[in-house]
């Protein structure tokens, strides 16, 4: 194998000793991300609150339009498909904007419809609506307008309908989002591998001479004749300390053999 092969090789061993070296550096970056997730999360993201109200579909035997079907406990699977007819009603402009009218909230249609989010329960007939806000009582006020109103407004539009409700939405008391824990640790495992991969690509495109050894290893058949010592770090002794960490001294040195 060439001296280039040798170049190209990326040893782990070595990259994994670089990392150990630079492990307070890590270590403070991952704080200091995680810090400022948690700050940010804390200061500047407002809370959400989620209400939920559960309603039951019980049908017989149903028409929309020209299209009838029946429905029995047993068959879950026609039932999702209900269910997923009356998520559609429901988000519908003529069902949110009854329930804008009825609650007074300033929202749009639109902005209201990106607050709503329904589905069925577990494959059952009992599909739950969430209204998310950022206030907790709004959000239950919405969550319960909704399910006064739908029932009416289905019963409208698909003949035979018969919808329940299962359970009224409460005040939420805690809120649903953000998560400081979940929004700390992505911080800091961002911070993490930003640090880590910063220092790997440095690594790599230092091609610089570090120490005696990368010569002696990278160029075996290359005889090393001497190495500057640095003086600058003498210690009693006085005759002071090789500088494997200076390049520039030991390409002097090896030009001058």
């Amino acid at each position: 194998m060439d001296n280039e092969s040798l170049d190209d090789e990326i040893d782990l061993l070595e990259l994994l000793k670089v990392l150990l070296n630079k492990i307070w550096l890590i270590i403070i970056v991952t704080v200091l991300c995680a810090a400022a997730a948690f700050g940010i999360t804390a200061g500047l993201i407002r809370p959400k609150y989620t209400a939920s109200t559960l309603l039951y579909v019980n049908n017989s035997n149903i028409s929309v339009g020209s299209a009838s079907f029946s429905i029995s406990n047993a068959d879950l699977s026609a039932a999702q498909q209900l269910v997923d007819t009356y998520v559609v009603i429901l988000t519908s402009r003529r069902v949110l904007n009854d329930v804008i009218a009825e609650t007074g909230v300033n929202y749009t249609y639109e902005e209201l419809c990106d607050l709503i989010k329904a589905g069925a329960v577990n494959n059952t007939e009992v599909f739950e609506v969430e209204v998310t806000t950022h206030s907790p009582q709004e959000s239950e006020l919405i969550a319960n307008t909704i399910a006064r109103v739908l029932p009416d407004k289905i019963a409208e539009v698909v003949n035979g309908s018969d919808v329940k409700i299962v359970d009224y939405a409460v005040i939420p008391a805690k809120k649903s989002s953000p998560s400081f824990t979940k929004n700390t640790a992505i911080g800091a495992l961002a911070g993490f591998v930003i640090v880590c991969a910063v220092i790997v690509v440095r690594y790599l495109l230092d091609d610089s001479i570090q120490t005696e050894d990368y010569l002696t290893e990278t160029y075996p058949d290359i005889p090393l004749l001497a190495v500057i010592p640095d003086l600058s770090n003498s210690k009693k002794s006085g005759y002071g300390y090789y500088s494997y960490g200076r390049p520039n001294n030991v390409r002097e040195a090896k030009k001058n053999g």
